[in-house]
């Protein structure tokens, strides 16, 4: 028995099962692109932010919006806010770790913008501290979650959810939601050029 290739087989049928289950997000997930579409309509902005992979995937998000996903059209306005090392370090040691998406809200939302934050546990006190303020400055707020939704599933707007506590899985799940907005948003934007 070839226990690797068994391994494999596992990892790929819990992945793929997990994602047959969350097509029970899809209601969410078409709201979360509406509000996103009508965000961009009206030449507001998409923020996005996260921890460890979940940072690796604000940016990936971000790409896909200023450059292009499937299509060519203009470039749509994107901000990951995990890029700048000289922000991200001085907040973590001027103040806190936990203020390092929450002052950068402070001065790049406003209001009509959508802000994504990104948590596989839900409980990341950065990304909940930065979807407060950016709530306060009038932002519309979005989750991709995971687990139970935490304690962020509270103080956003839309709550997406992947029902799993295998941070690997939620993390698969969600690169297939996004890819999923990038698509829908791109090919309406596109649309009405």
């Amino acid at each position: 028995m070839n226990l690797i290739n068994e391994r494999i087989k596992e990892i790929m049928s819990e992945s793929s099962s997990l994602i047959l289950t969350s097509i029970d997000l899809s209601k969410k997930i078409e709201d979360a692109v509406n509000t996103i579409i009508k965000c961009l309509e009206e030449k507001n902005k998409l923020i996005i932010f996260g921890n460890g992979g979940s940072a690796a995937d604000a940016q990936h998000i971000s790409a896909e919006f200023i450059g292009r996903f499937q299509r060519e059209r203009e470039s749509l306005p994107a901000i990951s806010l995990t890029t700048d090392t000289s922000v991200l370090t001085s907040l973590s040691n001027d103040y806190s770790y936990d203020t390092v998406f929450s002052r950068q809200c402070e001065s790049l939302v406003s209001k009509g913008d959508v802000v994504l934050g990104i948590s596989t546990s839900g409980n990341s006190k950065n990304i909940e501290n930065g979807i407060i303020t950016s709530k306060s400055k009038g932002a519309v707020t979005i989750g991709l979650l995971g687990e139970d939704g935490g304690t962020i599933k509270n103080f956003v707007d839309i709550s997406i959810q992947v029902p799993s506590k295998n941070t690997a899985r939620i993390q698969e799940v969600h690169r297939v939601i996004y890819h999923i907005i990038c698509e829908l948003v791109e090919r309406k934007i596109a649309e009405q050029s």
